[in-house]
This record gives C-alpha cells, sequence and structure tokens, in this order.
C-alpha cells in the first residue's frame, strides 16, 4: 500500500504543555487568585502579625485584621488565648490558583489505615494490570527501536526523541525515552534487587511512573509508546484491508480444529472486548470523517503568518508594556492558538478521507466503512472484529490513549514524514512536575469521607465536670466547717444571751425584788428541781453552765475558723490543678494531607448510571509559625492550628489545587464576626470536610468558651476558569484516565504549513 508523507503533528499538542507562557504576560487580563495560605499565631497581635511578613492578613471591613480565636480560650489554670491571623498571598496564574479551604478537627472522620489501604487496593487494582497489559506496548517500541524494518524504527526513534523531553526524577533526570528502552523495575524483580544505585538509574520503576506522575505526563508517555507500537513489516491499515470476518472464522476453524459455530465463538472471545473499545471510539472519527468541507476549507484558508504575528507580538511583551497592549496581544494568540489546533485536526481529516475514498472494502470503500454510525454498528459488532484482529497487542493495550484518526495518521506516515517532523523547541519537563509526591508517603496522608465523619461526629460528647473527687470531698470539708463555724457562734451567742438574763435577776433579787420563775431559762427551773428548791443555788448552777458554754463556743468558732481558712487554701490549689489537668490536652499528630473521597457519577458503556468512588480530592496542610522548640512542634510541626494550641482539640486548616475546580477569588475573601447571616452574593466559605457551609471557626465543640463570638470566612470562586488550569497537580493515580490534552501551549510553524499545504494538495473533488 502507498504512504503518504503525512507529519503527525498531532503529537506535538502533547508535547509542548509543558511550554507555558510567563505568568505575567496574564498579569492584565486575569482576577486575582489566592496561591498561599499560612496562619500565624502568638501570644499578642503583634507576633501574630510578624509571623505573616509579606502576606496580607485577613481583616474586617475596616482593614483590621481579625483573630480566627478570638476569645476562645479557657479560663483560671488554661493555657489562656492565643491570637491568630490567616495570611494570604496572590496570583493571577490559574495553575498556582487554591481551589478550596476545607478544616478537620483532631477527633473527626478521618484514617490514615484507611488510606494506606486505598493506596494498596488502586496498586493491585488498577495499577499492575494495566501496567501488565502496556507492557505489550512497551516491548513493542523496543523492538522497533533497534528494528531493521526502517519505517518501524522511524517511528520509534520518533516516540524515542519525544519521550526524552519528559525526564524521570527518581533515576537522576534521565528521558524517557532511553529508560523505556532497558528493562523496568517491575519487569526485573528481585534481580533489581542486585544492582548498584548507579546500575539503578536506567531502569525505571513503571510502576511508581504510572501512580504518581503528573497525569498529562503519563498520558504523553502512554500515547507515544503506542505511536511507537506495530512491529509488523505492514501497517494495520494494510492487513486490516486483506481480511473479513469470514476470513478471521475460517483460519480459527482451521488452526483449533473446530466447527464454524464454536470459532465463531472463540472469535468473539478474542475480539469482541477490542471492539467495544473501537466501539466507543467510532462515532467521534465518523463525525470527524462527515466534517470534510469544513475541515479542507479549514486548511486552504489558514494564515500561519497570522499565528507567527500573534507570537511574535507575546514575545515582545515585557513589564513596560500597557494592560491594553497586553489584553490585545493575549486575546490575538489564544484566538491563533485555537485555530492553529483545529487546522491540525483539519489537514489530518482532510488527508485521511482523500485516501481511504478510494480503497475498495466490502461492496463499497473505506470511507463508506467508517462513515457508519456507531448504532449502525453495534447492531452486529462482528464487522469491527478484522479490525481488532489488525492491530498489534501493543496498539490494543494503548487503544484508550489514541483516537482513531490518530491510528490512521500513524498508518498512513511514511518514513519521510518521521523525518520531516521537528522536536518543538522546549526545556525537558519532569515527569513529576506540579505533583505534591508527598501525598505518597506512608503515615502523613489519611482519607477521609461520608462514612468515616458520620462515625466521628457519634462519638462527639459534652465536657463533663473538671473536679476530682478529693477536690470535691475537700469543699464538703469545707462546707461542714463552715456550718461549725456558724453553729458555734449561734450557740455562744444564745448561751451569754441566757447568761446575761440571770444576771439580770440576780440583780433585781438583790435589791430585794421578785423574779417569776417563768421569765428565766428552763435550764434554772430543772436546776431549781434537782437542788430540792434552794432557788439561789439553781441561779448560780445555771449560770455557771452557761458561762462554759459561751467559753466552749467560742474555742469551737476559731477551731472551725482555721479549719475552714485551711480547707479553703487546700481546696483553691487543688481546684487549680483540676483545671490545669482539664484545660490540658493531649493532642494527636495531624495528617499532612488528607484525601476526600466523594462519590461521583459515572456511565457504563450501556448508559447505564453508576456511582464510582473519586479520590482525586488532594488537601494540603496549611502552616503556621511554629518552630522547633515549641511546645506542640514535636506532635503538630509546622502544621496550622486554628485553635492556637490553646483548644480541646487542634483544628487544621487544608487546602486544594485543583485543575478541575474553579480558584478562589482573592478579593472576595470576607470574615464575618458574631454574624451567622451569609453575605449576599456567597455560598460558600471555609468549611467542615463534607460540607459546603462556611463553618463557625470559634465553635464551642473546639473552644472552652462556649460564648466565643463566632467567626466565619466566606469566600467565592471564579466559575470561568473552572477546568482551565494546564499545571496537572495530580498523577494518573489521582485523575484517573483523562483526555490527552489538548492546545496548551502549541507552537506552530512551517511544519504545520507543510501540513496543510499538503493536505490541499491531495484535494481531488470540488468543495460544495
Amino acid at each position: 500500500m502507498k504512504k503518504l508523507s503525512i507529519i503527525i503533528t498531532a503529537v506535538m499538542l502533547a508535547l509542548v504543555i509543558a511550554a507555558t507562557l510567563p505568568a505575567q504576560v496574564f498579569a492584565a487580563s486575569v482576577p486575582e487568585y489566592i496561591s498561599e495560605v499560612k496562619i500565624g499565631m502568638g501570644k499578642k497581635a503583634s507576633d501574630a502579625k510578624a509571623a505573616l511578613e509579606g502576606y496580607k492578613i485577613l481583616s474586617d471591613a475596616k482593614g483590621n485584621p481579625v483573630d480566627l480565636n478570638k476569645s476562645a480560650g479557657g479560663g483560671w489554670g488554661s493555657k489562656g488565648d492565643k491570637v491568630v491571623y490567616l495570611g494570604y498571598k496572590t496570583t493571577t496564574d490559574r495553575n498556582e490558583a487554591v481551589s478550596d479551604l476545607a478544616v478537620m478537627n483532631m477527633k473527626g472522620g478521618y484514617s490514615v489505615q484507611d488510606y494506606e489501604v486505598l493506596m494498596e487496593t488502586q496498586m493491585k487494582s488498577q495499577i499492575i494490570p494495566f501496567v501488565d497489559n502496556f507492557l505489550a506496548a512497551i516491548k513493542e517500541y523496543r523492538k522497533n527501536y533497534k528494528s531493521d524494518n526502517s519505517l518501524n524504527k522511524a517511528r520509534a526513534q520518533f516516540a524515542h526523541d519525544a519521550l526524552n523531553m519528559l525526564t524521570d526524577d527518581d533515576c537522576g533526570g534521565k528521558g524517557l525515552g532511553d529508560l523505556l528502552l532497558n528493562e523496568t523495575k517491575y519487569e526485573m524483580g528481585d534481580a533489581y534487587d542486585d544492582l548498584s544505585n548507579e546500575e539503578r538509574r536506567d531502569h525505571a520503576d513503571i510502576l511508581t511512573i504510572i501512580a504518581q506522575s503528573n497525569g498529562k505526563a503519563t498520558l504523553i508517555m502512554e500515547n507515544l509508546i503506542t505511536r511507537a507500537a506495530d512491529t509488523g513489516e505492514d501497517s494495520w491499515l494494510d492487513r486490516f484491508t486483506g481480511i473479513t470476518y469470514n476470513d478471521l472464522v475460517d483460519t480459527l476453524a482451521e488452526e483449533k480444529g473446530i466447527l464454524p459455530s464454536d470459532a465463531e465463538a472463540e472469535a468473539a472471545k478474542l475480539y469482541d472486548d477490542t471492539a467495544k473499545k473501537l466501539l466507543n471510539l467510532w462515532d467521534s472519527f465518523s463525525e470527524e470523517i462527515a466534517s470534510y468541507d469544513e475541515a479542507y476549507a479549514m486548511a486552504e484558508d489558514y494564515d500561519a503568518d497570522s499565528f507567527e504575528e500573534a507570537a511574535d507580538n507575546m514575545e515582545a511583551l515585557d513589564e513596560n508594556s500597557s494592560e491594553e497592549e497586553i489584553q490585545a496581544a493575549v486575546d490575538e494568540y489564544a484566538k491563533e492558538q485555537a485555530e492553529a489546533a483545529e487546522l491540525i485536526k483539519s489537514a489530518e481529516i482532510v488527508a485521511i478521507h482523500d485516501y481511504i475514498e478510494d480503497i475498495e472494502y466490502g461492496e463499497g470503500t473505506l470511507l463508506d466503512f467508517f462513515s457508519q454510525s456507531a448504532s449502525e454498528i453495534e447492531e452486529d459488532i462482528t464487522v469491527l472484529y478484522p479490525l481488532a484482529a489488525s492491530l498489534s497487542d501493543g496498539q490494543v493495550a494503548g487503544l484508550e490513549f489514541v483516537s482513531i484518526r490518530e491510528l490512521f495518521a500513524i498508518a498512513l506516515t511514511d518514513e519521510a514524514g518521521y523525518e520531516k517532523q521537528e522536536m518543538v523547541d522546549t526545556a525537558r519537563t519532569s515527569i513529576y512536575k506540579g505533583v505534591d509526591r508527598g501525598i505518597y508517603q506512608k503515615g502523613g496522608v489519611a482519607l477521609t469521607s461520608d462514612a468515616l465523619r458520620t462515625e466521628a461526629m457519634s462519638r462527639e460528647t459534652e465536657d463533663g465536670g473538671f473536679l476530682s473527687d478529693l477536690t470535691i470531698t475537700m469543699y464538703v470539708l469545707g462546707g461542714l466547717s463552715l456550718v461549725g463555724l456558724i453553729a458555734s457562734g449561734v450557740v455562744g451567742i444564745a448561751a451569754k444571751f441566757q447568761n446575761n438574763i440571770i444576771s439580770a435577776a440576780n440583780r433585781v433579787l438583790g435589791r430585794g425584788g421578785a423574779v417569776s420563775m417563768e421569765n428565766l431559762p428552763s435550764s434554772v427551773y430543772r436546776n431549781y428541781v434537782l437542788n430540792g428548791g434552794n432557788y439561789q443555788e439553781a441561779m448560780r448552777t445555771s449560770q455557771e453552765a452557761f458561762a462554759a458554754r459561751t467559753s466552749l463556743c467560742g474555742k469551737l468558732a476559731v477551731g472551725f475558723a482555721v479549719a475552714m481558712v485551711v480547707i479553703a487554701a487546700i481546696s483553691t490549689y487543688m481546684t487549680y490543678q483540676d483545671l490545669v489537668e482539664h484545660y490540658k490536652v493531649e493532642f494527636t499528630p495531624a495528617p499532612r494531607y488528607i484525601v476526600d473521597e466523594k462519590d461521583i457519577t459515572a456511565y457504563n458503556e450501556k448508559g447505564e448510571k453508576i456511582v464510582l468512588k473519586n479520590q482525586a480530592a488532594y488537601y494540603k496542610a496549611v502552616e503556621c509559625n511554629r518552630h522547633y522548640g515549641d511546645e506542640m512542634y514535636d506532635v503538630l510541626e509546622e502544621t496550622a492550628d486554628l485553635n492556637g494550641d490553646v483548644g480541646k482539640q487542634w483544628l487544621a486548616l487544608y487546602a486544594q489545587k485543583s485543575d478541575v475546580m474553579p480558584p478562589i477569588l482573592a478579593s472576595s475573601l470576607i470574615v464575618k464576626v458574631n454574624d451567622k447571616n451569609i453575605p449576599a452574593g456567597y455560598k460558600t466559605g471555609v468549611h467542615m470536610f463534607g460540607s459546603s457551609s462556611a463553618f463557625n471557626l470559634n465553635n464551642e465543640l473546639y473552644d472552652w468558651n462556649k460564648d466565643a463570638p463566632s467567626i466565619m470566612v466566606y469566600f467565592k470562586v471564579d466559575e470561568a476558569a473552572a477546568g482551565t488550569g494546564t499545571n496537572a497537580a495530580g498523577s494518573t493515580f489521582t485523575a484517573g484516565n483523562l483526555a490527552l490534552a489538548g492546545v496548551a501551549g502549541l507552537a506552530v510553524g512551517a511544519v504545520v504549513t507543510a501540513l496543510a499545504s499538503k493536505a490541499v494538495g491531495r484535494k481531488k473533488k470540488s468543495v460544495a
């Protein structure tokens, strides 16, 4: 089959994502986002403020910094209050923007163990099976790189050079193109352990690459390796046009010595899964072919000079450029960028369409076959079995990373096409660029979920009393001493009063007067009876008794008073110790990262709605000014505690940077004190995991003072910037199988112009 010199420019789309424009170019055209958050805390406001030098401090409407821990500390015996300020920095670079802020309390619903189980499960259930399958493509790449077949070698050499633009930090910065020519650590097994450290740098850890590398870098690798696969002497397209479904069945029946009906079942077993993958790609390609006239017009009318002019204008921008000049240059470049991407796609569509309309297949042409809709094909999917059988094992393994259009471009490109291709002039890029690999370190990452949070909430209880049993006993003794003191005083006063009555009676009798027995204390009468009616003796005996009682009560009062003072002192000390113990909290370490497991809705191949678990929401702990040697450093290190290390629990703040989620607008950040009314125009703020509502950072569950004012921090997000980031902060493990990146940082020039002119030159019929 005759080859065409079609340049595979589509691969440039993936390679040049590292060649992003300088952030300052966009400074005048996009809003400011929050790029970094830090907490400053101290015993005094000045200490908290000094810790945030270089940061903007969250302030109220009057410009006064707001203490997020205002009046939340305990009373006598506690560590007191600490001032907590929130500082932040801003950026106009969407890729550096914070997309969410959430809090987790010390006894909240998270689990380090569950995350590690998740990691192990993902490795066993997803990463290893994928690598086992994809190794077929990698092995074909290696074989083609050393092949005597000049075309296969040219394809592999091209992929090799492109892959070397991506480097592996774990192997000393060597390019993936070189590394994947050697066996990987996974393939070597135990033999890898016998290598020296230097020798190990020649053997990439493919499991780590797939699990941890930048998601887009991983997809680039998978796309390029798939392009370099297929070690046959002819292309998949040559093989496909030479076989039919009946050929497959007859060959299987003959090779296995089975009946044709059994051979059909065997064909289904061999090719049905691959056919379904092709069916998922089908409508996209048939629609592209149907857009031939539009694609031709695009390729014919494209003006490469306008793109180069727009690129030159971008390069000419500097700090002296006006806002209007920057905005105009950015808008024009974005427009040309989109048109260039469309040109590449259009040129390939034209070339492929013109080629397949001349190739007979079945009762029509290849164009007729590929113009069918997926719904038509689905009625009898066996028509795709020959196409599935024509792909190499490596191409089947990488089928989800290429489109049918790209498969055609591979089949229709001759050696000259690869020789004409030029690598994009950009710096080599680490496959781990933008990935915080700390999320893969054991012990520092926790998983949170609705189930874990619900369980934790059920364990939250109100605090009990803080006094010990011994302290309570001392307070009881103190109370009894007080009662004794009062009683002795009352009895003493009564005895003295009665003694005074008897003295007054004696004085009356001494003057010859008369005293009625009824006016004397009852004890006088008792003594009168006991003394045989001796009135004088009864008076004397009673008076002596009252005098003695008065003296005793005085002594008892002194004793009770002394006891009460001593007990009060002891009780006060013990109360203080009990309060100190009450306010003394044993903090546990806070996770450095939290992964928020969420349910996401997806659809299977049958269109049925299913719910999947998504672990893509990674949050990193916000840091504070805690230093080595500080009281809580050994436990929390730099992880910020919004309770200032003096609360019932730590309340840690976590920040997320996500390409998918809209970024937080820095200008929207506001704080409300003792006001739980949601500000107009706001929907969310700093929230607890599992909730989108702004959370009271002075919540009494975590603070000592139940009367502390509520502190609510609100923010808005830039919905227009959702999903517009180009720096993938997650890996394939975190982000799943994403579609190959499109036009980020696309560079075009003479190569694209040549493709367009060649495509137009192949035109064989007039445009309607």
